[in-house]
């Protein structure tokens, strides 16, 4: 795993086609400098090669006209979050190999309720298998149904994952946190659809709540500029686009579907939000507010 990271990161990052020898080099540079591994050979790179393929999705191709690898075109669109999960990983090992640095180093340990379910969740996804599962209704005093449904994809929305499957013809969402009894049919396989587009599925959203009877709406807020030097380190969302930046304020547009995730997170950081657009959304926050405030005066 370390290797097939490295290799991801050397050949992704390079943007360029990077020779055998100088690939080979790299990881072993890194395993011995940061892991103390003994050199691997020209064979296991090529083994690792496969695997990415395999595990990630994405395809290391050789060039021999540019005597290097790239990743085609095709493939490039891979989860930006390898480069995350390269430096999440390294430091766990580190801290695992020096006891000391656990005493500076304050990882947060946050794991969700039933999150046990995402491997046979992964597995059944991989081997195209149906689960069943009961499921918890917070909205209607937590009462479980049952579901059987054929299982597509895994997603995560701030610091929870979803399950997205097909229910007999209508792709759900389920979020895992509240999947309890979860069995996998290992004797019926499915046939997985592969016309879906999730990237588009998901492009007018925050969160996952996709809604298609809620209209796209372009909005504009307004922040102090305390607030904006979060916002802009950290957008709301992908459309997001600066209107005015200046000493004293950060104005920002966004297109996106008006949805309760949305409204939530834009309470998140009220202390200086201010909507200026659509009028709607600015009323429907001054109701939140005006709320809020019988509640707690």
């Amino acid at each position: 795993m370390r290797r097939m990271l490295l290799i991801l990161n050397k050949v992704r990052q390079t943007g360029r086609f990077i020779p055998k020898d100088e690939l080979l080099d790299y990881v072993n540079h890194c395993m011995d400098d940061r892991y103390g591994y003994s050199r691997i050979t020209a064979r296991t790179l090529e083994r690792d090669l496969d695997d990415i393929d395999e595990f990630f999705g994405t395809r290391i191709s050789y060039n021999r006209t540019k005597r290097g690898y790239f990743i085609r075109d095709d493939y490039s669109s891979y989860d930006e979050r390898i480069s995350e999960l390269m430096m999440n990983f390294d430091l766990i090992n580190a801290i695992d190999r020096d006891a000391n640095l656990s005493t500076f180093v304050l990882a947060e340990h946050h794991r969700p309720r039933y999150s046990e379910w995402l491997i046979p969740l992964v597995r059944a996804i991989r081997g195209l298998h149906p689960v069943s599962f009961s499921y918890v209704d917070y909205r209607n005093d937590c009462r479980e149904k049952p579901f059987s449904v054929n299982p597509h994809y895994l997603k995560e929305s701030n610091r929870r994952w979803y399950l997205l499957a097909y229910d007999g013809s209508v792709m759900k969402t389920f979020g895992v946190d509240r999947i309890r009894r979860l069995t996998t049919d290992d004797s019926r396989t499915f046939r997985r659809d592969t016309s879906i587009n999730v990237s588009e599925l998901y492009k007018d959203c925050y969160g996952l709540w996709n809604d298609p009877s809620i209209p796209v709406e372009y909005i504009e807020l307004r922040y102090d500029a305390l607030d904006g030097r979060f916002v802009k380190s950290d957008p709301i969302h992908h459309s997001q686009r600066i209107l005015a930046d200046t000493p004293d304020e950060l104005r920002i547009a966004l297109r996106l579907r008006i949805t309760n995730d949305f409204v939530m997170e834009l309470l998140s950081r009220s202390r200086s939000l201010e909507v200026i657009k659509p009028q709607h959304l600015r009323e429907r926050i001054r109701r939140v507010y005006e709320e809020a405030l019988r509640r707690n005066s």
